[in-house]
């Protein structure tokens, strides 16, 4: 499973900027230009830790993912799991990137825990336009257009059961608290199964760098998404 979005070396993975930029793009529709190879502030998607911590450990009915510092290009991370049954993505020095409290039943079946991670990252990587807009446009603020960032914070979600899903992701409610010249968005979900709810869980991400909402400006960036996304597709 994503085995061609990283490279395992000795005890380390280690994902390459092309590798995380295809990710980013290819499976999880993300255009943040964060994530080109060539951006200067270029990280690792979250929802790639994200997916190779399900791979490695499984997916467990509640899982909390604290995103702590942005992974760099070429960074060598090390998947450990504590005494205290915590995970932990951390480079060679100790500095930390993630960490998962999970609790509950655990599957490693592999299509199960790929049909989630897909499912989950499909929906996770559908914040700009499609969730972040709308609630920008609400309160009157934007990311500064000339270096957007966003951050993703934090993520967990709670599951009834793990046998047989094939999970789909809803919107079910969203957010967003201004402080100043940041502003946390939260999206909340529900999970459902072959029409069947299954669970719920939510998602945080924070805006920096917040300036009046200008829709000009905003008009041109959702262009740009659009037109990156259809260069890529086309390709």
């Amino acid at each position: 499973m994503f085995k061609d979005f990283y490279a395992q070396r000795g005890e380390y993975v280690v994902i390459s900027a092309e590798q995380a930029s295809r990710f980013a793009k290819g499976v999880a529709g993300d255009y943040n230009p964060i994530h080109n190879p060539d951006a200067r502030r270029f990280c690792v998607p979250g929802d790639l830790l994200f997916v190779l911590i399900l791979t490695k450990f499984g997916l467990s009915r509640q899982m909390e993912f604290r995103f702590t510092n942005m992974v760099g290009a070429d960074t060598p991370l090390k998947f450990s799991e504590a005494d205290d049954g915590v995970l932990h993505v951390c480079d060679e020095s100790g500095k930390c990137y993630l960490q998962v409290v999970r609790s509950g039943d655990i599957t490693h079946d592999p299509a199960v825990v790929e049909a989630f991670a897909r499912c989950y990252v499909a929906f996770s990587g559908k914040n700009f336009p499609h969730y972040l807009k709308p609630l920008m446009e609400e309160h009157g603020v934007m990311f500064n257009p000339k270096r957007p960032l966003v951050i993703y914070d934090s993520m967990g979600f709670s599951l009834e059961r793990l046998d047989g899903l094939s999970p789909g992701l809803t919107l079910n409610h969203s957010s967003l608290e201004v402080h100043g010249k940041r502003a946390d968005a939260l999206l909340e979900f529900s999970i459902e199964s072959a029409g069947e709810a299954v669970g719920m869980g939510s998602k945080k991400l924070v805006v920096s760098g917040l300036c009046d909402y200008d829709a000009d400006e905003m008009a041109a960036i959702v262009e740009e998404f659009y037109r990156l996304k259809a260069a890529y597709e086309s390709a």
